[in-house]
């Protein structure tokens, strides 16, 4: 076995390539939801756009595009199956998988009044992005392009617009409960980060 990482792999299409590893998550996905209460998939979908400002919708457009191309070379590019890259990679994929379900239960079984924080939204208050991330790098790896690597890390940086404003929209709704959650929880992991008093009001008015 060897280390094979590389900037850009063949791309070719077949049916061991990093594709199965994403229908794989949406069919998983895809089932939960169908076994989810229409009021929950209907909140978990629930994100006021109309008063977002051109910068925030220029950065969440280019992390979307930016996440479609990394899909299109993780599709066409060959799992490095007989490489030291595959194990690794697969192992952050079925990680990053087990947590995003786990997540998806959790916030599946928070009354909709209430602001979700029990299980991974102890530990994380955004764990169902922080576990996609590590699902979609531990394909990149598998894959052992660095180029879809570098990519899906960018796309996340433009998506994290959509992260802080879900932040301000839960602030609107459950108002000081969340302000003392997102004191006591980091945004990701690890640390710490909250929106100060004057930089929620600056976001809102973006």
């Amino acid at each position: 076995m060897i280390v094979e990482m590389e900037l850009l792999p063949a791309l070719v299409f077949g049916w061991c390539n990093g594709w199965v590893l994403i229908c794989l998550l949406y069919l998983i996905f895809g089932v939960l939801l169908m076994a989810f209460p229409k009021e929950v998939v209907a909140r978990l979908y629930e994100n006021n756009r109309s008063d977002w400002s051109k910068a925030r919708w220029l950065s969440y457009v280019t992390g979307k595009l930016l996440a479609l191309v990394c899909m299109v070379l993780m599709s066409f590019t060959p799992l490095k199956v007989e490489t030291n890259v595959f194990f690794p990679g697969i192992i952050l994929y079925v990680f990053g998988l087990a947590g995003f379900i786990i997540a998806l239960i959790n916030f599946r079984n928070t009354p909709l009044d209430q602001p979700v924080t029990s299980g991974f939204y102890r530990i994380s208050r955004h764990p169902q992005v922080l576990m996609l991330f590590i699902l979609a790098s531990g394909i990149c790896i598998a894959i052992g392009s660095w180029l879809a690597l570098f990519i899906q890390i960018i796309s996340s940086l433009f998506l994290r617009t959509r992260t802080l404003a879900e932040e301000t929209a839960c602030l609107d709704l459950y108002g000081d409960s969340y302000r003392a959650y997102m004191k006591r929880v980091p945004r990701y992991l690890l640390i710490k980060t909250r929106m100060k008093e004057e930089g929620e009001n600056k976001f809102k008015k973006e």
